[in-house]
């Protein structure tokens, strides 16, 4: 009797134990399905986040893109990053550019305007002015002799690579032991649009003069055509106050000296026109608000 209740005992103890170990086993078979159903809306979460940010990456791309493209109208340059490097010095009278790739090999530059390079110089204070056009010597090497007196300049090289990015940058320029400061808001806004230089008088009009829209800026030369400079009618170039900003202009029409821009920014901007008269080349400086 005694073995039959043991026996019993024994029985009821492993049902028991075999009852345990099965509740377990489904309790954590279940917990298992739950982090797993965690895990996975983590994963798309983790999914549709990236995918929303690839959206938001591509939409500031195509932005990007776009203003690009205006800059380019103006700038005659890509704002997407540079692929080639320019480097300017000044030697002994000479002004040396050197323009590279990234893989240090000099890149096949096209005619623009019936130069291959044009290089702006202005002064710290944006006073000086000089548009001077120096020749390849070999080996991505451009120079010319030059007279600079001693100040600190921005350069700005105006070439066209063929088949790569090319944005235009200033390059700052010392030349001697006195180095001239820009100094902000030194810029004034001109209230007459009117100048005479060498005897010859233009005068500059605006239409639209406003941020992101086309504007039209209309030299009057008083009834004298100016004689073929570059192959144009005239050339214009536009500097922010800071002296960073860089628009090279060419004529909308090879009959008038008018000039389609855009402006991105509000502020001082410095214009300059370039004309030729009598076999002299003059520029007009004005200096003029966009808000």
């Amino acid at each position: 009797m005694k073995q039959k209740s043991m026996l019993t005992w024994a029985i009821s103890a492993i049902v028991y134990l075999g009852l345990v170990i099965g509740s377990y086993t489904v309790y954590a078979s279940l917990d298992g399905s739950n982090d797993h159903t965690d895990s996975h809306e983590s994963a798309n979460g983790n999914k549709e986040k990236s995918i929303n940010e690839q959206a938001h990456n591509n939409d500031n791309h195509a932005s990007h893109g776009s203003d690009g493209k205006e800059s380019e109208h103006s700038d005659h340059g890509d704002q997407s990053e540079s692929e080639v490097v320019t480097n300017v010095k000044y030697e002994n009278g000479f002004i040396n550019i050197d323009v590279k790739d990234k893989d240090q090999n000099s890149p096949e530059l096209e005619i623009s305007h019936e130069k291959i390079m044009h290089l702006i110089i202005v002064s710290a204070d944006l006073e000086d002015y000089y548009h001077l056009h120096p020749e390849e010597k070999g080996n991505g090497v451009y120079t010319l002799k030059f007279d600079l007196a001693e100040n600190s300049y921005k350069s700005f090289v105006d070439i066209k690579p063929k088949n790569l990015a090319y944005q235009i940058s200033p390059i700052k320029l010392h030349v001697g032991k006195g180095h001239g400061q820009h100094e902000e808001d030194s810029l004034k806004t001109d209230t007459n649009l009117t100048k005479t230089i060498n005897g010859k008088t233009v005068e500059l009009t605006t239409s639209g003069l406003g941020i992101n829209k086309d504007v039209t800026l209309n030299f009057d030369t008083n009834g004298i055509t100016p004689e073929p400079y570059l192959g144009a009618l005239g050339h214009v170039v536009i500097l922010d106050e800071k002296g960073e900003k860089f628009v090279h202009v060419h004529p909308a029409s090879e009959e008038k000296t008018q000039f389609d821009t855009k402006f991105d920014k509000p502020g001082i901007y410095k214009v300059w026109g370039e004309f030729k008269f009598d076999g002299k080349v003059n520029s007009y400086p004005f200096v003029i608000e966009v808000k």
